[in-house]
């Protein structure tokens, strides 16, 4: 049978799996203006030159031309480009592979899928190149400012048994981080609060109500104003364990979002953000074997500031 969500119309091009946009169940007029303006940025010329190229493609398989009228519904692929991506200077590792899963270590700067202007420059199509794994998908995920573990499935087939163990927090997480160190506040402790975007889409912000989010927390080491945190994650929003942090008056070293906004220049390398995603621990739901994995990086040594 079809299946609209795994058409396999286009074949992963240079580590990119091809992108998808649906067209509204309602709308007329042909393709080409639809998709104009839907992703401006391609431009006309871009998608006629795509077009001319064979690469908009329906998901029953036929090619789309600039004639091609639209039909409400459909699904169309097509490969992102970009021009002048930013290059990457730093390199993951791979500690474990296997028939089912590959974890890489990943370094500061690498996001973990094409996004804004990377596309080459990020840890999945790096290793779909690599390993010539075209079904490669991550299970989780890290930020591009983050350090250290990412699991990721090997094929599809058995994908959504190891996503039910991120679902079902049958997955033990643990980071650590450098931050200031306030005498005042008790550890261990546990933060939860209600955790929501607002304003700038990527920024998440404390707000009244029922927590949807949870941290463990602990100091590993400090002196009189720095400390080593080891953080254990029990819920996993976007940028939780920063927003928790600076909500203690405790903003990660390097942190360029919290609390307030304050990004490096492009290339500019000197100040990572000092999280690491440091070990991940699960059992196997098709071996039944415990499994655990650490990252062989660090972060810096405690500023003496």
């Amino acid at each position: 049978m079809h299946n609209s969500h795994d058409p396999k119309v286009l074949p992963v091009r240079d580590g990119v799996s091809p992108s998808c946009v649906v067209l509204p169940s309602q709308g007329g007029g042909l393709l080409i203006d639809f998709l104009c303006d839907r992703l401006p940025a391609v431009g006309r010329a871009g998608w006629l030159r795509r077009m001319a190229a064979g690469q908009v493609v329906s998901e029953t398989g036929g090619m789309a031309g600039p004639d091609a009228a639209f039909m409400p519904g459909l699904r169309y692929y097509y490969y992102r480009e970009l021009e002048g991506e930013p290059e990457i200077p730093f390199a993951a590792e791979v500690i474990h592979r296997d028939a089912h899963l590959l974890v890489a270590d990943k370094p500061h700067f690498l996001p973990v899928v094409p996004a804004g202007q990377y596309l080459q420059n990020t840890l999945l199509v790096r290793l779909k190149r690599e390993f010539d794994l075209p079904e490669l998908s991550p299970i989780h995920r890290i930020d591009r400012d983050t350090a250290g573990l990412v699991v990721f499935s090997v094929q599809r087939s058995t994908r959504g048994i190891y996503q039910g163990l991120f679902r079902d927090r049958a997955i033990h997480k643990v980071y650590e981080a450098v931050a200031p160190y306030r005498a005042e506040l008790s550890f261990p402790r546990e933060h939860a609060s209600r955790l929501e975007e607002r304003g700038h889409f990527f920024r998440m912000h404390e707000v009244a109500g029922e927590p949807n989010s949870r941290t463990l927390m602990e100091v590993i080491e400090h002196n009189s104003t720095w400390a080593r945190y080891r953080r254990s994650p029990v819920s996993g929003k976007r940028h939780q364990l920063r927003v928790h942090m600076a909500a203690l008056g405790l903003p990660l070293r390097g942190d360029a979002f919290y609390p307030v906004v304050n990004d490096p220049e492009p290339g500019d390398y000197s100040r990572p953000l000092q999280l690491l995603a440091r070990s991940v621990a699960f059992d196997d739901p098709l071996t039944g074997q415990r499994r655990e994995f650490t990252s062989r990086r660090s972060l810096q040594a405690l500023p003496r500031d």
